[in-house]
């Protein structure tokens, strides 16, 4: 599919992952994963800010209370505005482990996994928090990757990257369980799936890691379309703007970063599609303390 692609600004992120649209400020935020630091833009305005993590960061959230919630690579934290607290601290080994990809669901129920750093070992989980200390709803996971729902909640789609599979999930919206995991969709040997979302129609858009491109699932799992981007390293994709009809991508620097000048910038897309609304994380709902 022949698309423009327009780019958000002049930053490159290290690793830019985790877009992130909140409609209730017309901005869109997302995060430099190993440059630790949570960025935002307003759409409406081009404002644009960064505010440093307290290490490296998977995904950040809006709540509902109107602060951020950020997986940093030990646990969950909040910032109200004025500084970072540690929320809940993870028992995995840090020195090996770090929380990566995370996301609400339709109901505002937290989701989120870690990785494994060389990103060889099947020793991560993915995780989800409503009411108090997190729980593991999947083991061994190499890289937690891309989440998303179906526009009814009763499907939720996954993927752990190096395996080349995106799966699939019943859903149940009300006590935020899974069961029954299949296969949805798999890729070649040259690329991995990495973040995902899901628009209105009930499609998946996959991020392609090494693949530079983004495709666009139908329900049954078949290819719909693809959006080039002149980046290797897309990472992951959210659909963002007032009618929810942009598609913002982020991506990261390559191993040879001069190959690749816009490698790290955040593109924004008209795809003709419209997605679906994000909605914020209830406070009420985090850990107390600090694990």
């Amino acid at each position: 599919m022949e698309v423009t692609l327009h780019v958000l600004s002049d930053h490159r992120d290290a690793l830019g992952e985790g877009p992130w649209w909140d409609a209730v400020d017309d901005t869109v935020y997302w995060v430099d994963s190993i440059g630790c630091a949570v960025h935002w833009a307003r759409l409406g305005d081009g404002e644009i800010g960064t505010l440093p993590t307290p290490g490296e960061v998977g995904f950040v959230v809006k709540t509902v209370s109107g602060g951020l919630l950020a997986g940093c690579r030990d646990g969950l934290y909040t910032n109200d505005g004025a500084s970072w607290q540690l929320r809940w601290k993870g028992d995995w080994d840090t020195s090996a482990l770090r929380v990566n990809d995370g996301k609400t669901d339709r109901h505002g129920r937290l989701w989120f996994g870690t990785m494994h750093d060389l990103e060889t070992d099947s020793v991560a989980h993915l995780f989800s928090l409503d009411e108090g200390k997190p729980r593991a709803q999947l083991d061994g996971v190499t890289v937690s990757n891309g989440l998303g729902w179906s526009p009814d909640s009763g499907l939720m789609y996954y993927a752990d990257s190096p395996t080349q599979t995106i799966r699939v999930f019943d859903y149940d919206s009300a006590t935020g369980g899974i069961r029954n995991g299949r296969v949805f969709a798999t890729d070649s040997r040259s690329s991995e799936p990495d973040g995902l979302t899901v628009d209105s129609e009930g499609c998946v858009w996959s991020a392609k890691w090494q693949g530079g491109k983004v495709i666009r699932y139908t329900p049954d799992g078949r290819i719909d379309r693809e959006i080039e981007v002149p980046v290797s390293r897309p990472t992951s994709c959210m659909f963002v703007g007032s009618d929810l009809r942009t598609l913002a991508i982020t991506s990261a620097l390559p191993d040879a970063a001069d190959a690749e000048p816009l490698a790290g910038a955040v593109f924004l897309v008209d795809v003709g599609v419209q997605g679906l609304p994000e909605k914020r994380f209830d406070d009420r709902h985090l850990p107390g303390g600090c694990g």
